[in-house]
């Protein structure tokens, strides 16, 4: 009995021994866990405090990380939603009709109506031909008439003899007038070619002497004795756009505006000796028939 006694003692001893054993054991790696992680902590610190100091001292770092991070968000935001560019709107040559004057405004919903082009891209039309006619000193209507008739508001058309663009204007022909747009390719920026189908009509009735005459040139009938109608096209248009901006209801047919509007040219015409006339043989117009039903 007394055997069974001291046994169980010894056994309940070993455990006691065992036990603070596993305490010290434990302790002991909390303590080191400790010393690891403030020394891990204190080292984490120095190194962020060492970064800051570095990129507040270097902006072409700092520069770098930034660029380096959104190119990094922007395609962790990309992988989750698919492409995107928030700067397209920037391309975009659209504004909202309702912010423009309530002449213009009206032009561009009428021709929307008409031609079934949205009213936002024409705004910006409308708008450009505005400020340009008023630069120009020609009839802003009749800016847009030409377009009207020549593209029907498609920045993209092209005719078969190469004339490009809302004006159509014959880019290899005029590619110098490109040079300060950044070359022929703005051909099919609608602004830019509206800007140079400007310079290119002026050009034709400043030649011509007169609007009819201009237009005439303008389509490359300047040396045949018909024009195929165009001139009547443009003119029956520039009317209908005039009421539209008096705020009358156009016309279907053709009625001269009122009063006559003298186009000033730019330049200044003289009288060529004949020996320096071009040969009658030689298109002079500038441009050719779209595809538009010219």
């Amino acid at each position: 009995m007394q055997a069974s006694y001291n046994l169980s003692a010894r056994m309940h001893a070993r455990a006691q021994d065992i036990r603070g054993c596993m305490a010290c054991v434990l302790d002991d790696i909390a303590k080191g866990f400790f010393e690891i992680t403030h020394n891990g902590f204190a080292l984490l610190g120095l190194g962020v405090a060492f970064a800051v100091i570095t990129l507040v001292a270097r902006q072409d770092l700092r520069d770098a990380g930034e660029a380096k991070l959104m190119a990094w968000l922007q395609e962790r935001h990309v992988a989750a939603v698919g492409y995107v560019e928030p700067d397209a709107i920037d391309r975009a040559t659209a504004s909202n009709p309702k912010d423009l004057p309530k002449q213009q405004a009206a032009v561009a919903y009428w021709l929307s109506r008409k031609y079934n082009v949205a009213p936002e891209p024409l705004s910006v039309l409308v708008s450009s031909a505005f400020e340009i006619g008023q630069k120009t000193k020609l009839d802003p209507t009749l800016i847009l008439a030409i377009m009207a008739i020549e593209s029907g508001f498609n920045p993209f058309a092209q005719s078969p003899v190469g004339a490009q663009g809302l004006m159509q204007v014959m880019t290899h022909i005029h590619h110098d007038k490109y040079n300060h747009f950044g070359g022929k390719l703005a051909a099919f920026d609608p602004v830019t070619n509206l800007r140079v189908g400007v310079k290119v009509l002026q050009e034709c009735i400043t030649r011509a002497g007169s609007l009819e005459g201009g237009l005439k040139y303008y389509v490359g009938a300047a040396n045949l004795e018909d024009d195929g109608g165009y001139a009547g096209k443009v003119m029956a248009e520039h009317s209908r756009l005039l009421a539209v901006v008096s705020g009358k209801p156009p016309s279907p047919f053709y009625q001269a505006p009122a009063p006559a509007r003298i186009m000033p040219a730019t330049i200044p015409t003289k009288a060529q000796p004949a020996e320096e006339r071009e040969p009658e043989t030689e298109k002079v117009a500038s441009l050719a028939h779209s595809q538009s039903g010219n």
